[in-house]
């Protein structure tokens, strides 16, 4: 579990998101009983180590229309956690995401407006806090800012989203303690792997963070869907 989240916190330390993508399959694996709160501490404290760094580049505006959207999206990812079945939820969430990124690929981009960014944030929402997976629709509204704007924003975003999830999951009584301390104990793999993310950084910067994003985006709906079939 430790390394699932080293790796995952260079991922997100470079682009701008995917420790879901590859923390939340292997610890669900592991210890399933932990999640979806474990990946939830994680995912609350990685974005504090970004927006250190990058906090005068998020984009305020953009950011409330995804929250706005993200509110409502968390109640729905909580019952989801509670009555829904999560398989069926990643076959579709994943599909989904496929489809978009299908499409992205040939489009010039996909535009970046209120209606977007609180759609983005919905489906965040959902999927972020019933499976611990809600980068990727975000991460396709941003795919054509700068590689700064992109992982302060998604920072600031990740940061409140995560704790919005831990507190409905609380009040749902789907946070047990042990879920809280395995956490907590995976924190210095993150801390040392968002360190280990620099270089990648600064060269996803040179004008390279869209391919990664949408090649990120497609791996990641592509073991949603992987997971969800096969458990």
């Amino acid at each position: 579990m430790g390394l699932s989240v080293f790796v995952g916190a260079i991922a997100q330390g470079a682009i701008g998101f995917g420790m879901g993508l590859v923390a939340a399959p292997v610890i669900t694996m592991l210890n399933p009983s932990v999640m979806p709160g474990a990946i939830q501490v994680v995912n609350f404290t990685l974005p504090l180590f970004t927006l250190a760094a990058e906090w005068r580049r998020v984009d305020w505006r953009g950011l409330g229309f995804a929250v706005l959207g993200r509110i409502p999206g968390s109640f729905l990812g909580g019952l989801v956690v509670v009555y829904v079945s999560t398989r069926t939820l990643g076959v579709l969430v994943g599909t989904m995401v496929l489809i978009a990124v299908g499409l992205t690929a040939w489009a010039v981009a996909v535009p970046r407006n209120g209606w977007t960014l609180a759609g983005a944030g919905f489906v965040s929402g959902i999927t972020g806090t019933a499976t611990g997976i809600g980068g990727p629709p975000m991460g396709l509204v941003y795919q054509n800012a700068k590689g700064p704007q992109i992982r302060a924003t998604l920072a600031m975003f990740f940061l409140l989203s995560a704790a919005q999830s831990l507190g409905i999951l609380a009040l749902l009584g789907k946070l047990p303690a042990q879920a809280l301390t395995s956490g907590a104990l995976l924190i210095p793999f993150l801390v040392v792997g968002f360190l280990a993310s620099r270089p990648l950084r600064r060269f996803l910067d040179g004008g390279r963070v869209r391919g990664a994003i949408l090649v990120l985006a497609g791996v990641s709906a592509l073991s949603l869907v992987a997971q969800s079939t096969w458990g």
